[in-house]
């Protein structure tokens, strides 16, 4: 039975596809307010604005291709029960080839009724726009979790996290919650590796940083999970 691989990855995994990353310097956030654009009274007060934003980010996402991070974790399911978990709106690990991945945020490439969320729509890259409808009539919307939103997928990543045999941490901070807070779920004694090149706060006393981009990190993961 292969063991379970579990990993988180934020935006740092999809910097070097060339997608804008929010938070840092020359990022998303310091061209747009994010309360604006990425909360449910920003969605509110001008729906409009909030449509032609994620119509962008759409537009932009059709543009770019998985990188060798990307690949590299699709290409860890010949070797062990990979589950991915991801801050990331983009479908780019789709797109490499894994196949368990769970969108803490939500996903660009769906819509879903502003008035029942329940109701979500595979629109690929198109654009929505206002007078787009579900079929209860609610104008459609991201399907992204905004910031005033639950997080529907917290409990099922949270089990992913706990019943992980290893867990892999990539591209994120770790300091947004409440997605940061899956670390304190790792099983005492589990292996955790955290890819970034960045300086990052170590969560647990035997992290391993790799302190490496995500593709190269990956490469240099890989031959450490195989010697495991």
């Amino acid at each position: 039975m292969k063991k379970k691989l579990t990993v988180l990855t934020g935006a740092g995994m999809s910097a070097e596809s060339g997608l804008s990353t929010f938070r840092d310097s020359g990022g998303l956030w310091e061209e747009y307010d994010v309360m604006k654009v990425a909360s449910i009274r920003g969605w509110q007060e001008d729906p409009a604005m909030v449509l032609r934003f994620y119509n962008e980010r759409r537009k932009q996402l059709a543009t770019v291709k998985p990188n060798a991070g990307h690949n590299g974790l699709a290409s860890l399911e010949e070797f062990y029960d990979v589950a991915l978990i991801t801050q990331n709106v983009d479908d780019l690990h789709e797109r490499a080839g894994s196949s368990h991945v769970l969108h803490l945020h939500g996903k660009l490439t769906s819509a879903c009724s502003a008035t029942d969320k329940t109701l979500i729509y595979d629109i690929g890259y198109k654009e929505i726009n206002t007078g787009d409808v579900a079929e209860d009539g609610g104008q459609l919307r991201p399907d992204i979790v905004w910031f005033g939103e639950q997080v529907p997928a917290m409990d099922m990543a949270i089990l992913l996290i706990s019943k992980a045999d290893i867990v892999v941490v990539i591209g994120t901070s770790l300091n947004v919650y409440p997605a940061a807070g899956l670390v304190h779920y790792v099983s005492p004694g589990t292996p955790l590796y955290i890819i970034d090149p960045a300086n990052v706060t170590i969560p647990l006393p035997k992290a391993h940083h790799i302190k490496e981009p995500a593709s190269r990190g990956v490469v240099l993961l890989t031959k450490i999970l195989l010697k495991l």
